[in-house]
């Protein structure tokens, strides 16, 4: 597994991989444009991807303007090895330290993001929609 930044060159494949997922799916695709993608990893915040024999296998953005994890999906196929956790340390890192207080982010509640939060030790928030999480930075 080699563990890098994000670019702007690795959109398609980032999308390609946000597309791929069995749960969170999006009910329009066209809702996450490669401009927010331009913006979240090139201005608003930081990316960092998974390879493995050359192939994208998951990524994760951290945003800076509300201290949140904009992204974190693996394909279906790469789930269970540790790659999801890794790139989360990544992004939750650097968040802390660039002075993020805590970090937020939010997922469709009983899925197997739901339960990965939980068990990385965020502190699960109110149910609806969405679940919200919070990590606050350990002193």
């Amino acid at each position: 597994m080699n563990f890098r930044l994000a670019t702007q060159d690795d959109i398609p494949a980032l999308s390609r991989i946000r597309l791929a997922v069995k749960e969170n799916t999006l009910s329009d695709p066209t809702l996450i444009s490669t401009a927010m993608y331009e913006q979240f990893l090139l201005h608003k915040g930081k990316g960092w991807l998974c390879e493995i024999e050359g192939e994208t296998t998951g990524f994760a953005i951290a945003a800076y303007p509300d201290h949140s994890i904009w992204a974190l999906f693996v394909l279906p196929e790469y789930e269970g090895r540790g790659i999801g956790t890794q790139l989360l340390n990544l992004a939750t890192d650097h968040l802390f330290t660039q002075g993020a207080p805590e970090i937020k982010l939010s997922t469709t509640p009983h899925t197997r993001a739901d339960r990965f939060y939980a068990q990385q030790g965020w502190q699960r928030g109110n149910e609806g929609k969405e679940v919200a999480y919070l990590l606050k930075r350990s002193i």
